[in-house]
């Protein structure tokens, strides 16, 4: 079982040394990524909740680690979650159960 915070954190510590050695990659990732999660005509609230069935559907678990931690600063509800779990599950297939089960347990772990 993975713990999602401990993830979150080594995968963050490992994307500083990113930075270092692939500046540009990164800076350019980073602002991709702000425009991204800007509220539009989309919430950023609606568009991470998105990503995150993206990452199940992808079956990445940095990403449900990343993406549940921003969920929870965004205060999405456990409702909202259990919507973005249903569309993910339908998108991915059975594989994408297994992982919607992992991505609410990093939900979890974040709650605290």
């Amino acid at each position: 079982m993975t713990d999602y915070k401990t993830l979150a954190s080594h995968i963050g510590a490992k994307l500083k040394t990113f930075r270092t050695h692939i500046p540009e990659t990164m800076k350019g990732f980073s602002q991709m990524a702000g425009a991204t999660h800007a509220d539009g005509a989309l919430t950023a609230k609606n568009k991470e909740l998105m990503a995150m069935a993206i990452a199940i559907a992808m079956r990445c678990q940095g990403c449900l680690a990343f993406h549940a931690q921003a969920c929870r600063k965004m205060g999405v509800t456990q409702e909202e979650f259990n919507e973005m779990l249903q569309v993910a599950i339908y998108m991915g297939g059975g594989p994408s159960v297994m992982t919607a089960a992992e991505a609410q347990i990093a939900f979890d772990e974040f709650a605290a």
